[in-house]
């Protein structure tokens, strides 16, 4: 590792960045984490996720926040990294109706704020999250990165669909290498609170009701955070460029002439939030109280990646089926949660 550039991995204390913060670190990369640690949930969460990176002698924290402009310029004017995996952002489809403004200043000022720092650091490689959730209207499934993504129902997705146009304007005009990551309902140990595998699970041992949008018919493609994260690390050797076949009478979505592309990162199978409640009851040992509601404003009814450009670039497949990942999570919950 003697001079080896270290990775710059923002949002470090959330749930997806700590967990690729920790992948690079077991391989032996140096790794500088930033994070604001806000309170869209319980920073003690993230603080314990950092204290476990911290223990890593090659790991670096510096706590600030990417809508900073001050801040993100000293960043990168006094460190030099050799890719940048930007996973700090706003989350979280229902929290976009009540507060619009975060969406604005972390998921677009503050990626400005990245593209402009890898812009003028030189940095090898730009990866960045997206979302499902900017497949929007589309009714066709599974959902392909080839599928035009002009309809986001959140204004969270509108955010992201932005994130990767700005991308490509970067890409275009500074040949900076852009690879746009869309999650699809992440879940697992050190999870978030506000998503539903907690939720439920807290629910659940509470022996309080949850509440199934949809009349419970809700299907999502849950895909455990170890897949994730080998997808992420995988792809961090793979910087995007140019498809030569690219034509621009008839543009790929996905690809561009430029150094920028666009991968679902999924399981490729949808589960009904039904099948992820009896898994979660014969994890937990105890049966759930359900309340069916209908649909909210904001949500799509179904999520289903196509992955075949991502396997077929590095190999990459899913290996957590719903019920081995649900089992995980409860017993890491139980754990942390000290029940």
């Amino acid at each position: 590792m003697n001079g080896e550039k270290p990775i710059l991995v923002t949002g470090a204390a959330g749930f997806i960045g700590f967990h690729v913060a920790q992948r690079l670190l077991e391989q032996g990369h140096y790794v500088a984490g930033i994070d604001n640690l806000n309170a869209y949930y319980d920073p003690k969460l993230k603080e314990a996720r950092l204290a476990h990176l911290m223990a890593h002698s090659s790991f670096s924290f510096e706590h600030m926040d990417i809508a900073g402009r001050g801040a993100m310029e000293k960043l990168f004017s006094t460190h030099s990294f050799s890719a940048v995996i930007h996973l700090a952002a706003q989350a979280g489809v229902r929290h976009s109706l009540s507060h619009p403004h975060d969406y604005a200043d972390s998921n677009l000022v503050g990626f400005l704020n990245i593209l402009e720092g890898c812009r003028h650091s030189g940095c090898g490689h730009l990866l960045y999250a997206s979302s499902s959730s900017v497949y929007g209207a589309n009714t066709r499934l599974p959902f392909k990165t080839s599928d035009s993504v002009d309809h986001p129902v959140s204004l969270y997705a509108a955010t992201k669909k932005a994130t990767e146009l700005m991308a490509h304007s970067y890409a275009h005009l500074y040949r900076l290498p852009c690879t746009g990551l869309r999650f699809f309902t992440v879940y697992g140990p050190w999870g978030r609170p506000d998503m539903a595998m907690w939720l439920f699970t807290e629910a659940i041992f509470a022996g309080q009701p949850i509440r199934l949008f949809n009349q419970g018919k809700m299907r999502r493609d849950f895909t455990y955070i170890d897949d994730v994260t080998e997808a992420v690390v995988k792809l961090l050797d793979c910087p995007a460029t140019p498809n030569p076949r690219w034509e621009s009478a008839n543009p790929d979505p996905a690809a561009s002439n430029a150094p920028w592309r666009i991968y679902n990162i999924g399981n490729h199978e949808p589960v009904e939030l039904m099948r992820l409640v009896r898994a979660l009851e014969t994890a937990a040992g105890k049966k759930a109280v359900l309340i069916m509601e209908p649909i909210q404003p904001g949500d799509v009814p179904e999520t289903y990646a196509d992955i075949e450009d991502l396997t077929a670039l590095t190999g990459f497949q899913p290996k957590t089926s719903i019920e081995v990942g649900v089992n995980k999570f409860v017993e890491w919950y139980k754990s942390y949660k000290s029940l």
